[in-house]
């Protein structure tokens, strides 16, 4: 039996789970977001989702409401008649009368070890918070936040250069075979519904761009989990401040104070590079070095950023940077 779908998605994440339903079950719809501006020219770009849709089954429609909660949207999707729902990063909260119309119910890929990182963003999240690892839940959807109970799930470990970019590609991947496997069960009504325990549960809220920014306060081994877990967006960032030891870049740095966004972190090993920061108030660029870059020293230890980015500039490596005298030994990050 392949079941009537309707697939709700919108990024690149949504992708590989969006092309499992397309062969596995009888696809008569994507629901995806509206095309938004982006870029410096605010061109509207459409969704990863409604781009696969197109290429892997080019008669079956893209629905894109700019508001879901409608009289109008519930008929269309009721006349589409479909046993099943799949939703995958959609990035709206379905009400009840929609998560009432199919048969089979629906289900949803979420790119956590339910009930941890309920939420917009849990891959992000589960590298900051430093979980050794996550995986996915399928869960069967309810009006709750994340909170129906869940089908399958499949871990993955979280390794120490992880960013929500690797993460999240890895997460779609092993999404889509998990969903893969659980469809003839749910199909067929045979799906065992593992309620959730909701005293275990914590929360993954979607990010906001301040949650970038980095205190150095922190250990090194946090202030890398934070690095890596907003990068891409919106990357962690901190403020550069000029030390004494170059007055004339000094002069300059203390008065823009720009803003720095800091890539590729390294936790240091004591007594490596940068074994200064021992002392070194959190912040304070205790070296440069060839291989691994920009030293910092934190809270506890220190940790290096191979990679930066100043306002208005290309992102470059550490060395060009410091060659380029846009930063230095001694001044802050803060």
């Amino acid at each position: 039996m392949r079941p009537r779908t309707i697939f709700f998605g919108s990024p690149e994440f949504a992708v590989p789970s969006l092309e499992r339903v397309a062969t596995d079950t009888e696809l008569v719809a994507v629901v995806t977001q509206p095309d938004r501006p982006a870029g410096r020219g605010r061109e509207l770009v459409a969704p990863a989702v409604k781009l696969a849709a197109r290429r892997l089954a080019p008669g079956v429609p893209v629905l894109q409401p700019e508001k879901i909660r409608t009289g109008d949207f519930e008929a269309a999707l009721r006349a589409l008649d479909a046993a099943l729902f799949v939703v995958v990063a959609y990035g709206r909260i379905l009400p009840q009368a929609i998560l009432d119309l199919p048969a089979l119910g629906p289900f949803n890929v979420h790119a956590s070890l339910l009930p941890r990182g309920r939420g917009a963003a849990p891959i992000q999240w589960s590298i900051i918070n430093g979980d050794e690892k996550t995986g996915i839940s399928i869960m069967r959807m309810e009006a709750g936040l994340d909170t129906g109970p869940v089908v399958a799930r499949a871990e993955t470990a979280i390794s120490e250069d992880d960013t929500a970019e690797t993460l999240g590609a890895r997460l779609a991947v092993l999404g889509a075979d998990l969903l893969g496997a659980a469809l003839p069960a749910i199909v067929g009504g045979q799906a065992k519904l593992e309620p959730q325990d909701d005293a275990r549960a914590t929360l993954a809220p979607i990010l906001r761009k301040e949650d970038g920014r980095v205190s150095f306060t922190a250990s090194a081994r946090a202030v890398s989990a934070r690095a890596r877990g907003v990068d891409p967006w919106p990357g962690a960032m901190a403020l550069l401040v000029a030390g004494a030891e170059d007055a004339e870049v000094g002069r300059a740095a203390q008065a823009e104070r720009p803003i720095v966004k800091l890539f590729r972190p390294r936790v240091m090993a004591p007594g490596s590079v940068g074994a200064s920061a021992v002392s070194a108030a959190p912040g304070t660029i205790v070296a440069i070095d060839e291989e691994a870059g920009v030293v910092v020293a934190c809270g506890e230890g220190a940790v290096a950023f191979a990679e930066l980015q100043l306002p208005g500039r290309k992102r470059l490596s550490a060395r060009a940077a410091a060659a380029g005298r846009a930063i230095s030994v001694g001044m802050r990050l803060e």
